[in-house]
């Protein structure tokens, strides 16, 4: 194997775990923010239009971060910016 295969096989996993360990985290994040929301409205319904729109704008805090590994993730796949190193033209 070559060295511009390698790199793309590198480029391809790396991005893959990028995926998978940056959409965990908010995944879990999202879960417990939306049961405390749940039960939060459980015990106080007259406050449950105040806690819904904390809940969704904290909901995009945390949905950004799956979007910045997303975007990672689609630039080492597509616009890897060390292509042209490791295919030898960069020198």
């Amino acid at each position: 194997m070559d060295s511009a295969t390698i790199f793309g096989v590198a480029s391809i996993v790396s991005s893959a775990l990028c995926m998978a360990i940056g959409s965990i985290g908010p995944a879990i994040g999202e879960a417990k923010a939306i049961a405390e929301a749940l039960r939060s409205m459980a015990q106080q319904p007259d406050e449950a239009g105040n806690i819904s729109r904390t809940l969704f704008i904290g909901l995009a805090m945390v949905e950004s971060i799956a979007i910045y590994c997303f975007v990672i993730a689609v630039i080492l796949i597509f616009a890897n910016p060390f292509w042209d190193h490791a295919i030898g033209k960069g020198r």
